[in-house]
């Protein structure tokens, strides 16, 4: 019989373990809240959830393979099994994502505890990001069934968190990315010129870069409606321009994220993510013959090879309505 004193002191000594981890975890977090990357800037907050998750993510492992010890005590080989397990369940693309993650904290016990740094090993196994992946275009049925399923912009429509998600999505449409949508105030819309300031995020931020979205009509109506909506609001005297439902405050990515997958299932569809929006309107611009250099400007891009990336699923597409457009050539 197995003595129950040897599983207590088992159990113990395990969640020992992930206090430690858990306090390292923290001080971590401090630590990059109180420093700057390496182009002199502060880490926004969503890097560091990013950083702290993937860290989070090896506790976890951790703590099921029954490991002892905290952070500092994990060498290169230890490292891979954790990265192969992860790859299992997470392919390619979230691995090499979650080992770009956790070269900033290795480098950090490095400095703090003097421990060898596995991602100076070479025996280390790196994991590229995929290759040749095209993103996911959305399909101008889903956008319209996404409009239609949060009331297709009725002006009896009065319910808030149908005004507000129709605006939201046709928000999405005109090309920002998720948090730029989710850090927009009050203070960056100008309806009466049909216009979107959006504040840069990232390294632009510091610079005070920006950038001027031109807003679609049912926008700019949308907006309208979400802005009348948002007067109703418990919050509404606050900056943010997206409040969430049940008059909770600033509206999360995660937020976003459900909201967007909720709508897909309503109108029948399944997961979606908001950044496919991105992609579907470089498509749109570019199948509407905007030149690459405009929809760079007003996409936010400095790299022609985003272009590239962003529209190179329907790239084919394009090619052939281009060239049946001209009809006869001889």
């Amino acid at each position: 019989m197995k003595s129950p004193l040897r599983n207590t002191s088992k159990q113990d000594t395990s969640t020992l373990a992930a206090d430690t981890r858990a306090a390292l975890l923290s001080e971590y977090s401090i630590h990059l809240r109180t420093v700057t990357n390496k182009h002199g800037r502060p880490y926004q907050d969503k890097t560091v959830r990013t950083y702290t998750e993937a860290v989070r993510a090896v506790g976890a492992w951790m703590s099921l393979e029954g490991l002892a010890g905290d952070y500092t005590s994990l060498d290169t080989d230890t490292l891979n099994k954790f990265f192969r397990d992860y790859h299992d369940s997470h392919n390619r693309g979230g691995t090499n994502a979650v080992q770009r993650n956790l070269r900033t904290f290795f480098s950090w016990l490095e400095d703090e505890f003097d421990v060898p740094n596995p991602y100076r090993d070479k025996r280390l196994q790196r994991y590229t990001a995929p290759t040749g992946g095209k993103p996911k275009t959305l399909s101008p049925e889903f956008v319209t069934d996404l409009l239609k399923v949060t009331g297709n912009g009725h002006p009896r429509v009065r319910e808030f968190e149908k005004v507000r998600d129709h605006a939201m999505i046709r928000v999405l449409t005109e090309g920002l990315r998720a948090e730029e949508l989710l850090s927009l105030r009050l203070g960056d819309l100008h309806l009466s010129q049909g216009l979107l300031q959006v504040v840069p995020l990232k390294d632009a931020r510091a610079a005070g870069e920006g950038r001027v979205i031109p807003l679609q009509p049912k926008t700019i109506i949308a907006l309208t409606r979400y802005m009348r909506a948002r007067e109703r609001h418990k919050l509404s005297s606050g900056e943010w321009l997206w409040l969430g439902s049940r008059n909770r405050g600033h509206l999360t990515y995660s937020g976003l994220y459900r909201m967007v997958n909720r709508r897909a299932k309503d109108a029948g569809y399944a997961s979606v993510s908001p950044h496919q929006f991105r992609h579907t309107f470089a498509n749109d611009l570019l199948s509407a013959g905007v030149a690459e250099g405009d929809v760079m400007q007003v996409a936010g891009w400095k790299s022609r090879s985003m272009v590239d990336r962003y529209a190179s699923d329907m790239a084919t597409s394009r090619a052939v309505k281009a060239v049946k457009r001209m009809g006869d050539r001889y």
